[in-house]
């Protein structure tokens, strides 16, 4: 369809098209400017300063009143640079009060000269709410494109409390393409945000076509993980030693962390990739993984995908086949544009699956994957971009492994954990966070919002044997909506820490389907998500995090949960029924008391880490 043509003051032509809900465009400009109305809250600017000789196709939908979708499309005769355009609208600052991104920042809407958030493939995804105080969604925006560069803007103007929010595509010089397509969605109907954010990641999924990775049951085994525990300095024999505790205790899968492929403990990568088994601290390996395995243990190995260390033998053998050179990693970052490339790390991952029988992988530094290289193409190089060249390996390795045990268990952590790597991993883990519970917690919400079926793991458990029972139970209770992964000594931990490990252990078990597989809604984001529920059709879960926080306990017929995450020894719930008998229990699922809730607000005596149960 033609529309007419007016012309600017612009040294440049500039085209502009009249507004219509499903329209098609094909001219050709220096600049491009299209004005969408009626798919979002406001009108949607779509822009390119340098359009060339590339032809902008759009198209609008509307799903819904209150959703609204922009195909763009580009087309060139041949094979080009794609131009940099912008997808924008501006809406008022109007019972907005936070935005929530899937990266480890804060709540607050910061002013919009500091309002960019990337993402790619292996780093994040392009959605993003704003919501009022109460944590009803305002308009959430998103993206199709999971797998190349996406730049967000969303913060406040200054001038008039406005909100200009916008995805730029193609802010990086691209490999010359014919053809490309996007979908930009806007969402504002009045749903709390644990709702929206959900809905908009499994959009995302279906439009981007992607089949995600299959999810085992074992993925949602409670697990321990060597790497702040050992570090490494592993040895076939003290894991034996650690992972027998660990068994007692209830744990299913043990992750061998970086070390039992070298000598050298100085951290840093400059003895990875050649992948030869240390011989020192593994004289069997395949002996080692069956006794285990006989433990009733599934048996995972941890390695550092794009790093190929300085001394390697393998380093002289990949010399210009590296993206980069990591001088302080002592490493260099593989092009896994080279089908070479690919095919020797995957043929790696298949040898230790076969020869060790091994049951997993920990797959890490997807997001490494980038360098001053990236740019170049051909001379031998199969795949343009890198982006690309990751998917096709990570979907090679995922089909090739589960191809040889299927169910094969696949790690990754953030921040590449959106929804291309569901495609290659069942095991989507909080990025590292040490000794911190707070942060953990906040990672845990996330990515159980945005990673569907997927398991959520938290990051690995450590803390203090000094500490309190109560005190050490709270790093354990903050992520109970989560896998947990362990990494403490165990042989060294006061026998009343083992103890509560094990009853939460137990408790985390029994009640796998309301923590991982059911519904969930992380409420009060902005305060780190003070207040966690999950529910199956037979019971309800709470985990508290703040003093005289209420819990409003709905009125229906599921048994509840409350757990005292706080340093306070009592919790506020809110009755909508008629009165419950409760029973309190400590943190090591002793029970210490009974009394009654009414209807209305009750303070109930719960002992710090502790929980009570309302029937």
């Amino acid at each position: 369809i033609l529309y007419p043509i007016g012309y600017t003051s612009h040294t440049m032509k500039k085209i502009i098209l009249s507004t219509t809900l499903i329209f098609a465009s094909t001219l050709i400009a220096a600049e491009f400017n299209k004005t969408i109305k009626g798919v979002a809250p406001a009108d949607v600017l779509i822009s390119c300063e340098d359009a060339g000789t590339w032809k902008f196709n759009i198209e609008s939908i509307k799903p819904s009143s209150e959703v609204g979708e922009l195909i763009v499309k580009l087309e060139n005769d041949e094979p080009a640079t794609p131009p940099k355009f912008t997808v924008a609208l501006t809406i008022p600052q109007v019972n907005i009060s936070h935005r929530w991104v899937p990266a480890f920042f804060d709540t607050m809407i910061p002013p919009d000269w500091m309002a960019k958030c990337p993402s790619n493939l292996a780093s994040w995804m392009p959605l993003y709410t704003f919501y009022s105080e109460s944590g009803e969604n305002q308009l959430t925006v998103s993206s199709s494109e999971v797998k190349r560069l996406v730049e967000f803007h969303g913060g406040v103007r200054e001038e008039g409390s406005i909100l200009p929010i916008k995805f730029n595509f193609f802010t990086k010089k691209e490999m010359p393409i014919k053809s490309y397509s996007v979908t930009v969605r806007y969402d504002w109907r009045k749903k709390h945000y644990s709702e929206i954010i959900p809905e908009t990641a499994e959009w995302m999924t279906k439009t981007a076509n992607l089949e995600i990775a299959d999810v085992p049951d074992a993925a949602f085994d409670p697990l321990y993980s060597t790497w702040y525990c050992f570090h490494q300095n592993v040895f076939a024999d003290q894991i034996e030693k650690e992972c027998a505790i660990a068994a007692k205790l209830g744990m299913k899968v043990l992750i061998v962390d970086d070390g039992w492929e070298t000598e050298d403990t100085n951290r840093g990568y400059a003895f990875n990739g050649d992948w030869e088994v240390s011989k020192m601290r593994f004289p069997d390996m395949a002996s080692h993984v069956k006794k285990v395995q006989a433990l009733g243990m599934k048996y995972m190995v941890w390695y550092s995908v794009p790093f190929v260390g300085k001394n390697s033998k393998n380093y002289e053998r990949f010399k210009g086949k590296y993206l980069a050179e990591v001088n302080h990693e002592g490493a260099a970052i593989l092009d896994p544009r080279f089908p070479e490339v690919r095919e020797f790390l995957i043929s790696t991952y298949e040898k230790a699956l076969k020869e060790w029988n091994i049951d997993g992988f920990k797959l890490d530094f997807i997001d490494a994957f980038r360098g001053k290289n990236d740019k170049l193409r051909g001379n031998g190089r199969d795949i343009d971009t890198v982006p690309e060249a990751v998917d096709r390996l990570m979907k090679d390795v995922y089909s090739r492994l589960n191809a040889i045990k299927p169910g094969i268990l696949i790690e990754f952590r953030q921040a590449y954990v959106g929804p291309g790597i569901r495609q290659y991993g069942n095991m989507m883990r909080v990025g590292d966070c040490p000794g911190n519970f707070t942060a953990n917690r906040i990672g845990i919400a996330k990515l159980r919002m945005t990673s569907g079926k997927s398991a959520v793991h938290a990051d690995m458990l450590e803390w203090n044997p000094g500490e309190t029972t109560e005190s050490a139970a709270r790093n354990v209770i903050n992520c109970l909506f989560s896998v947990i992964q362990y990494s403490m000594m165990l042989r060294d931990l006061p026998p009343e820490h083992l103890k509560m490990i094990d009853a939460w252990l137990k408790f985390t078990v029994k009640h796998r389907s309301a923590l991982l597989k059911g519904g969930f809604k992380p409420h009060f984001a902005e305060s780190d998500y003070l207040l966690l529920e999950g529910w199956d059709d037979k019971e309800r879960i709470f985990t508290v995090h703040a003093d005289s926080l209420t819990v409003k306990v709905p009125n229906d017929n599921r048994a509840t949960y409350i757990v005292n995450a706080t340093a306070a020894d009592s919790l506020v719930i809110e009755l909508a029924k008629k009165p419950a008998k409760v029973e309190v229990y400590n943190t090591l699922s002793e029970k210490v008391g009974e009394t009654t809730a009414n209807e209305g607000l009750n303070r109930i005596k719960c002992p710090v880490s502790g929980y009570i149960v309302l029937h």
